[in-house]
């Protein structure tokens, strides 16, 4: 009977065996397949990025310090161009769309799958909009690419001398780049598209300011400093540099902004609508390719107006409430003297964002001045953001045009430092995520968690809770206010005159201010949205994310688990939160 069991039980541990060594031959098949899987992905990747940043040696080179790190070694020194003709961007997409599905979700890692469908959204809902008229304006006054471009050139950092070398190849580039815009541009026109009258003046007239002085242009005093810094240059080299940069200014820079004024003033008059984008044909479609494309949202117009005003009414009904309860606020408000220095507040912002969010060892940033030939073109202040491959360079730039101070310091620190643009930017880039991902990163999460950031700064600067609140309230009423006048002039076709009766229900009754807020919207649509829809899509994420935590919810567990998600649109953002 022994021998018997005995035998059973032998014969019993070999079937087991069997079955351990299947299983066990299986889960490393599987373990080696996943592996596969996330290569090929990383590999596919990899080579997006590649191809699209080689296109654009401007945006390349502030992605990346080392294109030879990436594997970029022999590239043409370009601007890009601006496409009349979309035929082979669909290509491309429908390419790009195809090559995505063929990769299997379930072997990748939760991070290749944030990347893989934030990809897929971009390419369905560019595809989406493939047939809409040519409504894209490269060209606006505040943001356009003639305005931003002098700007990014200025800032061109110069790591080794072939960046010397690819800046001077990008001005003589400028003439065919701006051609391009003009080609698109009589397109538009064609198509019934073309900007205003008022919209061809104001950016005509921003160039001619541009290049009013010649051949001595801010682009070469900071040309001939930049050189001064470099290190190895001898007085000679310098010297020749400067006199070709001083060359391409006269000979393609100026030229390339006098053919683009003499190119939008050949099409003045083609351009009738003086209104927002529900104006041109096809228009409201095209404003909700925006919300998804630009601010990352998959709401609708009606949807998105609903939470503004949700939020606008609940704002002024509490700032009502602590004003009948403290008058005393106002004045308070209005008489704040702090006037700690940008490097204190800085320091502040660093021990005080503990309390909120999560640690992040002390990364090296350096607080820079803009230029004062650049004051006039730039915001009170901003964030560079470093390359991808050079996460030492973190500066902050302050514009003493602006001559912030108090609150209004502090907070706008904040947005572009801690908890804001610097903190999200190196926490992201600590968890080494995929390079494409920054090819792939809507405003609204970027400039929305800057603004949501922003929020908790006054909390932090003040000891008061109460004018904490108030100051709080009122930033978020005005980011409302003009937001819903976003919606209401591109997608409702608010004339002028009513959104200055929206705006004085508000108390906001000049009329050149009036008008001036009206241009602004139209000529920038949906950028607004951005920063208030943005940060208010974090709050009804923290909401969504605290429901289900319950007691076990943490402030910082949220921002961490955000932070790691990184860049995204938001339907992505909140998939990957709440799983």
């Amino acid at each position: 009977m022994l021998q018997k069991f005995s035998f059973i039980r032998r014969r019993w541990l070999g079937a087991l065996a069997c079955v351990l060594a299947l299983l066990f031959g299986a889960s490393s098949y599987l373990l080696l397949e996943r592996a596969a899987e996330n290569r090929r992905f990383t590999d596919f990747t990899r080579q997006v990025f590649i191809g699209e940043i080689s296109s654009d040696t401007l945006s390349m080179h502030y992605l990346i310090s080392d294109p030879e790190a990436f594997g970029i070694r022999d590239y043409t020194v370009t601007l890009g161009r601006i496409a009349a003709d979309d035929e082979q961007k669909n290509a491309n997409l429908e390419n790009l769309m195809a090559s995505l599905a063929s990769f299997l979700p379930s072997r990748l890692t939760e991070e290749n799958r944030i990347t893989l469908d934030t990809m897929k959204l971009y390419c369905e809902t560019a595809l989406d909009a493939a047939d809409l008229p040519p409504l894209y304006e490269p060209l606006s006054p505040s943001l356009g690419v003639q305005a931003q471009l002098p700007v990014l050139l200025a800032e061109y950092a110069f790591y080794e001398e072939q960046d010397i070398l690819d800046y001077l190849a990008l001005l003589k580039d400028l003439p065919s780049y701006f051609e391009s815009i003009l080609t698109y541009e009589k397109q538009k026109a064609d198509a019934g598209c073309f900007m205003s009258d008022v919209s061809v003046d104001r950016i005509t007239q921003q160039c001619s300011t541009f290049i009013s002085g010649g051949e001595d242009n801010y682009l070469q005093t900071i040309f001939q400093e930049k050189l001064s810094e470099f290190p190895g240059l001898k007085e000679e080299e310098c010297s020749r540099l400067s006199e070709a940069h001083r060359a391409l200014l006269r000979e393609s820079v100026i030229p390339a902004y006098r053919s683009l004024i003499d190119g939008l003033n050949n099409l003045k008059g083609s351009g009738t609508n003086t209104m927002g984008l529900s104006y041109y044909p096809q228009g409201k479609e095209y404003y909700e390719y925006l919300l998804k494309s630009e601010v990352g949202i998959w709401d609708s117009p009606q949807e998105m107006e609903s939470m503004l005003l949700t939020c606008l009414q609940k704002d002024v009904s509490e700032i009502q409430s602590l004003l009948s309860e403290k008058p005393e606020l106002i004045t308070q408000a209005a008489a704040d003297g702090s006037t700690r220095s940008p490097e204190e507040i800085l320091l502040d912002l660093q021990e005080k964002i503990r309390e909120d969010f999560p640690p992040l060892e002390a990364p090296e940033y350096e607080i820079k001045y803009v230029h004062k030939d650049l004051e006039d073109f730039l915001s009170p202040a901003f964030y560079l953001t470093p390359p991808l491959d050079m996460e030492t360079s973190n500066s902050i730039y302050i514009n003493g045009a602006s001559k912030l101070t108090g609150i209004d310091l502090y907070t706008t620190l904040a947005h572009e430092s801690f908890p804001g643009h610097l903190y999200q930017t190196v926490f992201s880039e600590r968890t080494d995520p995929n390079p494409v991902r920054s090819l792939f990163q809507p405003g609204g999460y970027t400039e929305g968690w800057a603004t949501y950031a922003e929020t908790f700064a006054y909390g932090y600067a003040l000891s008061d809770s109460d004018l904490a609140d108030l100051l709080l309230l009122n930033r978020r009423v005005t980011l409302c206010l003009y937001s819903l006048l976003d919606v209401g002039i591109h997608y409702h076709g608010w004339t002028p005159e009513t959104a200055a009766e929206f705006l004085r229900g508000f108390g906001i009754t000049d009329p050149d201010t009036c008008a001036e807020i009206y241009q602004y919207v139209v000529e920038t649509p949906a950028n607004y949205l951005k920063y208030c829809v943005g940060s208010l899509c974090f709050w009804q994420l923290q909401d969504e994310y605290r429901e289900e935590r319950g007691e076990d919810f943490s402030t910082i567990e949220f921002h961490e688990r955000i932070l790691r998600i990184g860049a995204a649109p938001f339907p992505v953002v909140e998939k990957y939160l709440l799983s």
